[in-house]
């Protein structure tokens, strides 16, 4: 017989998977849409012209903290090594440098969601890293972020990363203290890792910290002598306290009482909140272990965003990592509402031409501070939930725990940090 050859059938195309292809395609007309309305809106962007600033007064040896640029006249309001780090900034064109700020930025947004399921003992395949993403930079914090071309994602993604990182990792507190060395809200991590017991991590993070210091006074002492004596202390030249973009206690205290500068009427309750804040993160993360330290994380991050002298509304993206947590541990309601306060907008509704934002009535005061009120129901959340633990404890050691001892949900907000 003669010999036939068999011949298989032309394999077909491989296509991505159906999920894949519709949170793709859901992702790029989320970040199409946003590119339109950013060319729509004129967006100047107006944070990443003080960095480029920045970087130029380094290379060209300028007055660091003596200019203003945009049509706000902001000043340049991080420490210097942050400056150092704005020089690659100056290499590029404006547009063009927009242009990479909007990509890093939705770069970096994907990454802290995947951070964000990390903290929260969940893997983020593609697909549902994808369309979370495409969601996300939706809410408020991220939006604004984005159009301002802020650098909030990278340093809270920095800091997210080096907490979520194993027990005993290599050089586990670097990236934290790095986070500081350019923004100093992160530094209360380093007060968490030392009240938790990981004084080998508060210590690299502590060193970290100060080498940034260091650094930018090797290359910029003058800069870094005005800063750490003088300027580290006018909160006042970051912006006015008491307008509605300042998401902060300070800023809700500011507005309720009529009172550009609240005074001690701010700095007493910050003080109290700071205080509670840390001890509710501390005894969270010891009352349930590995579990308790996405809550220690979270309760921390908040208070550092309620006692700042200035928290503005971008500084909330903190926000993801939270409902990430809350749709992990099965808290759907819980978390369709942050998520409705955090995509409302409530504050930019409302008058705050000129001096209004002072001026507002009663009834319009939770929608002028949503997020401080969050943080605060955040904590009081935490503090129901020790109680409630607390109270579930046996009497004497060894005993068992009966089985409806377990923390209940009937509270919103102590379901929260359960």
């Amino acid at each position: 017989m003669p010999n036939r050859t068999v011949t298989s059938p032309p394999a077909s195309p491989a296509f991505p998977p159906l999920p894949l292809l519709l949170s793709l395609s859901l992702l790029t007309v989320s970040l199409c849409s946003f590119g339109v309305l950013c060319v729509l809106l004129r967006a100047p962007m107006a944070d990443l012209v003080v960095y480029r600033a920045e970087g130029e007064a380094v290379v060209h040896g300028g007055d660091l903290y003596g200019f203003t640029v945009t049509e706000w006249r902001l000043p340049a309001t991080y420490p210097p090594f942050a400056a150092v780090l704005f020089v690659p900034t100056t290499w590029i064109p404006v547009p063009a440098l927009k242009a990479v700020f909007l990509a890093g930025n939705a770069l970096l947004l994907a990454w802290l969601l995947a951070l964000s399921a990390r903290l929260a003992g969940r893997r983020a395949p593609l697909p549902l890293l994808s369309a979370a993403t495409a969601v996300a930079l939706w809410l408020e914090p991220v939006f604004q972020t984005l159009l301002f071309g802020q650098v909030n994602l990278a340093i809270t993604g920095l800091v997210l990363w080096d907490l979520t990182r194993p027990p005993g990792a290599r050089a586990k507190g670097l990236a934290l203290g790095i986070a500081a060395g350019v923004k100093l809200t992160p530094a209360i991590f380093i007060a968490y890792l030392f009240l938790t017991a990981r004084r080998k991590e508060a210590a690299t993070a502590t060193a970290s910290f100060a080498g940034t210091a260091l650094f930018g006074a090797l290359l910029l002492p003058s800069a870094t002598a005005d800063f750490w004596t003088r300027r580290l202390f006018e909160t006042g030249r970051i912006g006015k306290a008491w307008i509605i973009d300042n998401q902060s206690l300070q800023g809700l205290v500011a507005r309720a009482t009529g009172t550009a500068a609240p005074g001690l009427a701010w700095a007493l309750p910050a003080a109290a909140v700071a205080v509670t804040g840390l001890w509710l993160a501390t005894r969270t993360r010891r009352a349930h272990g590995e579990r308790g330290d996405r809550w220690g994380i979270l309760l921390t991050a908040f208070t550092a965003l309620l006692v700042c002298p200035i928290s503005w509304s971008h500084h909330w993206v903190w926000c993801v990592p939270l409902l990430a947590v809350l749709l992990a541990e099965g808290r759907t309601l819980l978390a369709a509402t942050a998520a409705l306060v955090f995509t409302a907008r409530t504050m930019w509704l409302l008058p705050h031409q000129g001096d209004l934002d002072l001026h507002l009535p009663w009834w319009q005061q939770p929608s002028a501070s949503p997020y401080p009120l969050l943080g605060l129901a955040l904590l009081a959340g935490a503090v129901v939930a020790l109680r409630r633990r607390s109270g579930a404890l046996p009497d004497r050691p060894g005993a068992a725990l009966p089985a409806d001892s377990q923390l209940s949900a009937s509270s919103s907000s102590a379901s929260m940090i359960r």
